[in-house]
């Protein structure tokens, strides 16, 4: 019988990457003149209710995707390499690449698991050699432009968890010995997954459950 694989799975946002990816990809949409004011308002009262505990972070994707609405995706694939370059990979924090840089040498299996759309992180996985990318896709209509809604379920909080165990039937993964860096509440789904969880640089409620447990914390550089 095959051995399990040992894997390590990467949060994105403020974890791997020291800021937020969509607020990097609006800037660089808001630079193009692609986003509308009023998109803007509604993003920015989604983020206040979110803050304010009144809105779930899925919800807030979910207002946050409507942008893309009858867009082509391909639009935007040809620009996310450009928009990695510039925006992205300056704010790759040093020290959880150094961790991912680990595991590789190690052999373990690497697992990006982000709430992000895939067309931004394909060229992070790319670049850094990840072996396997979970995120969220955005859904196409049958016109062939998008609905502005995610195709399956957005990857985040308890569908980060659904996911990953999924996949680690499929590629024969040890979660038990394996590994798992996150910053916020909304990955302790995936955290409590492993054997080996790690906060980066985490919010007060992770924390507080970091402490409680007995978990590494990291910081970005």
């Amino acid at each position: 019988m095959r051995s399990k694989r040992i894997a390590a799975f990467f949060d994105f946002d403020k974890t791997l990457i020291e800021v937020e990816s969509g607020r990097m990809a609006m800037k660089w949409m808001w630079d193009r003149r692609m986003i509308l004011p009023g998109y803007m308002l509604k993003v920015l009262a989604a983020r206040i209710l979110n803050k304010l505990n009144l809105l779930s972070e899925e919800r807030l994707i979910e207002i946050m995707l409507t942008f893309y609405r009858g867009r082509n995706l391909d639009n935007f694939r040809q620009g996310s390499e450009q928009f990695y370059q510039d925006y992205l990979k300056p704010s790759l924090a040093p020290a959880i690449i150094q961790r991912a840089d680990f595991h590789k040498q190690e052999g373990h299996f690497l697992v990006l698991v982000s709430a992000s759309i895939r067309y931004l992180l394909e060229p992070v996985v790319a670049d850094l050699g990840f072996d396997l990318l979970l995120c969220t896709d955005l859904e196409e209509g049958e016109d062939g432009f998008l609905t502005g809604r995610s195709k399956g379920p957005v990857c985040i909080e308890e569908n980060k968890r659904i996911i990953t165990l999924k996949i680690a039937g499929e590629y024969g993964l040890d979660l038990e010995n394996s590994y798992a860096y996150g910053d916020s509440k909304s990955d302790l789904p995936l955290l409590d997954l492993v054997g080996h969880p790690h906060v980066v640089e985490p919010s007060n409620a992770l924390a507080k459950v970091a402490a409680t447990r007995g978990w590494t914390v990291l910081t970005h550089r």
